[in-house]
């Protein structure tokens, strides 16, 4: 194990954040990574428990959320192996549970840390930097490409529908165990969410197109702006591939249907942020004008997603932003019903809401507040809207009424599910516990299979799908032997 008494002797260190003034200005990522003495300084602190919460998914909620981490990485194995100096032995532990630990060191909220013995009376130990900074050794080293070379070829042909973390955990995997995969995605460039729906600053698109270029060297073929059912058939999916796995992910958007939706200047948050990375992406720049000069922004929504549309919104010169959540704000501490290792269900401030109060935007997250109506002019141009404090029941409480000035609102109220269409369109109707469906052929992954989740939980369905799929076909060769 790590030292065993690191975590008394070093103190709980952080990537530090570059400083507001600086990072506000451009889409350049946010963190500072440690030295390598200080990172393996980090690492010393894992105890290595004799039951660790930090890797073993842990369900409540209505097993919903989870402490701990839902795939299953063995923290304190390679925790020992970086304090020890042996990157690459890590990196190989770390990869055998998380293919892309370079995503989810960036993005992960770290429910492994959380779920920390140490974190019952201290911090925690830093997990997630701890991946981020194996995963970018890896990448400096060039170990990436010898994890994920097969030992031989099967011959046979995987499609893989949608290029997000299910998708590509899906297609690294089944092409580990030897089999051709292409994957499909109608959007113009690969990665989904990680490409479009996380903005730049968080997750540096640079890693996301290395990490395609790695596998198309490997042998997995991607094909972009292909829309299944319309520019390519279910029925030839079906008949070129022996097995098709739906990873699509859960990207409809939760709208909001009050009087005046209709108005130009109320977009999803997701469309906000897709246009702004690929305007970004286009321009091969890290800065872009600013293009929200002297309007006022208004984010409906308190998740992740909000944080980044402020954040976005105050890079691109918002002359203000306000945000708006209908639930309660958080207590500061843990509620009694809500004990360790559970995800801590208190107030944090985002990136992006830091960022939002140094712009110069006081009070700018407002809770317990429901959308009325959208206010436009003449000529369907939203200029504001109009809302209420709610009540426990979420109905708006008389003579809270106001109006608020908006030139653009931003809704990023999360996600209600999967495009049925594609299901429908392979004929599936149910889908079992172990990644297939009652079409033999078929099988689903990530957010398509249980809804909107984290970047971890779509890695680990991809690879488990990819499992199952193989088993699939190894029991079908059996049979026909």
């Amino acid at each position: 194990m790590a030292d065993p008494n690191g975590f008394l002797k070093y103190p709980r260190k952080d990537n530090p954040y570059r400083e507001i003034a600086e990072r506000v200005r451009d889409f350049a990522e946010l963190q500072i990574p440690l030295s390598n003495e200080e990172r393996q300084k980090q690492a010393a602190r894992c105890m290595h428990c004799d039951v660790p919460f930090c890797h073993s998914g842990i369900f409540y909620g209505g097993k919903r959320a989870v402490s701990g981490c839902p795939n299953d990485n063995h923290i304190p194995e390679w925790n020992d192996l970086v304090y020890r100096g042996a990157m690459k032995k890590a990196y190989e532990r770390m990869s055998l549970t998380n293919a892309f630990p370079e995503f989810t060191g960036r993005v992960c909220p770290a429910p492994c840390e959380k779920a920390c013995a140490e974190a019952l009376n201290g911090p925690g130990i830093t997990i997630k930097d701890n991946e981020r900074y194996i995963a970018d050794t890896a990448n400096a080293q060039g170990w990436v490409m010898e994890m994920g070379k097969p030992a031989a070829r099967t011959g046979i042909k995987i499609a893989v529908v949608g290029s997000g973390p299910a998708g590509l955990a899906a297609a690294w995997r089944l092409n580990q165990l030897g089999h051709s995969v292409t994957v499909f995605e109608k959007s113009d460039r690969f990665g989904g969410l990680l490409m479009y729906g996380i903005p730049n600053m968080k997750l540096d698109k640079a890693l996301v197109e290395q990490r395609i270029d790695i596998m198309k060297s490997l042998g997995v073929e991607f094909v972009a702006q292909a829309e299944i059912g319309k520019t390519i058939s279910f029925e030839s999916l079906k008949s070129d591939y022996s097995r098709v796995i739906i990873a699509t992910g859960a990207g409809i958007p939760r709208d909001l249907k009050v009087e005046g939706r209709e108005a130009s200047g109320i977009e999803f948050a997701v469309d906000f942020l897709t246009q702004t990375t690929k305007t970004l992406l286009d321009a091969k720049a890290t800065t872009l004008e600013k293009t929200l000069e002297g309007k006022h922004v208004i984010v409906i929504g308190g998740g992740d997603t909000g944080n980044d549309c402020i954040g976005t919104a105050v890079r691109l010169g918002a002359a203000s932003v306000k945000q708006f959540e209908i639930t309660p704000s958080l207590p500061l501490t843990r509620a009694e019903n809500n004990p360790w290792p559970e995800w801590p269900m208190v107030m944090k401030h985002g990136y992006g809401q830091e960022e939002g109060t140094f712009a110069g935007n006081d009070a700018l997250t407002e809770y317990t507040i429901g959308t009325t109506a959208f206010v436009s002019n003449d000529r369907n141009e939203v200029t504001g809207l109009k809302v209420a404090q709610v009540g426990p029941d979420f109905k708006p409480v008389a003579g809270t009424e106001r109006e608020i000035k908006a030139d653009l609102i931003l809704l990023a109220m999360g996600f209600v599910g999967t495009d049925q269409s594609i299901l429908n369109g392979f004929g599936v109707h149910e889908i079992y516990d172990q990644y297939n469906t009652n079409q033999s052929q078929i099988f689903v992954a990530g957010d398509a299979r249980r809804g909107p989740s984290l970047v971890i939980w779509a890695i680990r369905e991809g690879r488990k799908a990819a499992e199952a799929v193989d088993e699939s076909l190894a029991q079908l060769i059996k049979v026909s032997v």
